[in-house]
């Protein structure tokens, strides 16, 4: 048994005003066009799927483009639900997809062993049993209680969690017992554990309650295939517990990231091996700093590197120079005739200021109008259904100003 592990896809997602859909496109063509040559059995995406709730139309087109693919290609695919992600997108053709071979488990099941699937090889043979956790929201498993701290918040929380799984592991067992085979079993998630490396665009799923999931509290699995975490790594030096991380670079911290895909091979006794599948760079993120006279040799160099008929997106940020009232025209010049689009421009600032923003995390400057809106979100108490429809009709407001973001 082959399964290809994979992540925060994050379809539908604009990056500072830009789209996306070509690069995601491209990314799931090439993933179609390697299952074969990898003897992949089940394709396993470990959360957040689209970028947002009510991801554009053109977004779940391509996904259901990919599920048609998937089903010729005879590979299952089985989705899990992300922070991102909305529950009822996902459940909304959840019996649809599960006539061309595709499973979608949006939210925990009110029983667990309703979460527990028997994964079959491409020959049809069973050959492992899945464990499927998709993004664990606070109201699934615990009650809040009058007069709890944050700290009891928390411990409740993470207990609940932990049951959770050790439940789901405890169906697994009696459904390989009664299948009366020796079956590995595979575990996922979607949340942060204790000692993962995050990158900037990872955004908080258990703010005040719980800060990272330990890696003890996981079940005896064979393979644990964890979603959220952006950046590939295994968990706690352990080889069985992994991020495979995003396939495409989420923010400009990760654009020197090699991204990948994890293929993970079975036997009858469990993990066998755990290859990483590197994925082609489809849009170069650049990052640069400097003055004016090193931002120019930069620019020059990085245009030489560009392919033919593509452009560098790029984040640059001015030191020295910073002082200069005129800077942004200063540094579209250098971007002019060159495959190069400027994204982002940045005074790179001392270390008083630097310990201010270190404080505020991001100035409004560096902010989409959505991220902005997001942080105001934050600041209520509203149900996922309430802030899904908000953050829509605000997405509504920005597309009628010509503003995609």
């Amino acid at each position: 048994m082959r399964i290809l592990h994979t992540s925060d896809w994050h379809l539908g997602q604009y990056f500072m005003g830009k789209t996306r859909q070509a690069e995601h496109q491209a990314f799931l063509d090439w993933l179609i066009s390697q299952l074969d040559p990898l003897g992949v059995d089940v394709v396993l995406v470990a959360g957040d799927v689209f970028d947002t709730g009510t991801p554009p139309s053109y977004a779940r087109e391509m996904f259901n483009r990919f599920v048609v693919a998937m089903h010729a290609s005879g590979v299952r695919l089985v989705v899990l639900g992300g922070n991102h992600d909305s529950v009822a997108t996902l459940g909304e053709s959840r019996e649809l997809l599960a006539c061309l071979a595709t499973e979608m488990i949006p939210a925990i099941a009110a029983q667990p062993a309703d979460d527990v699937l028997v994964l079959q090889d491409r020959a049809g043979r069973d050959a492992a049993l899945l464990c499927a956790v998709p993004y664990i929201r606070p109201r699934d498993v615990v009650t809040s209680q009058a007069g709890e701290s944050a700290a009891d918040k928390q411990a409740s929380l993470q207990q609940a969690i932990a049951a959770h799984y050790q439940s789901l592991y405890a169906c697994a067992l009696e459904r390989r017992l009664a299948l009366g085979r020796d079956l590995p079993i595979i575990a996922t998630g979607h949340l942060a554990t204790v000692g993962a490396s995050s990158s900037d665009s990872v955004r908080e799923i258990y703010v005040g309650s719980l800060d990272a999931f330990p890696t003890n509290a996981f079940p005896s699995a064979d393979y644990i295939a964890l979603g959220h975490i952006h950046r590939p790594q295994q968990v706690g030096g352990l080889r069985h517990i992994r991020y495979c991380g995003s396939p495409l670079p989420l923010g400009f911290d990760e654009a020197d990231q090699q991204k990948q895909l994890l293929l993970a091979e079975f036997d009858a006794q469990g993990l066998v091996e755990v290859t990483a599948i590197e994925v082609p760079c489809f849009q170069r993120l650049v990052s640069l700093r400097g003055n004016l006279a090193e931002l120019a040799g930069a620019i020059a160099a990085l245009a030489a590197e560009v392919p033919p008929g593509q452009r560098a997106w790029l984040d640059v940020a001015v030191r020295d120079d910073d002082y200069l009232t005129d800077l942004q025209p200063r540094v579209q010049a250098l971007c002019q005739d060159v495959p190069v689009e400027l994204l982002r421009l940045r005074r790179e600032r001392g270390p008083r200021e630097t310990a201010l923003v270190a404080r505020q995390r991001e100035t409004l400057a560096e902010m989409t109008p959505f991220e902005v809106f997001a942080r105001r979100l934050d600041e209520e108490t509203l149900d996922d259904a309430r802030r899904e429809r908000l953050e829509a009709h605000f997405r509504e407001v920005l597309a009628g100003l010509g503003d995609p973001s």
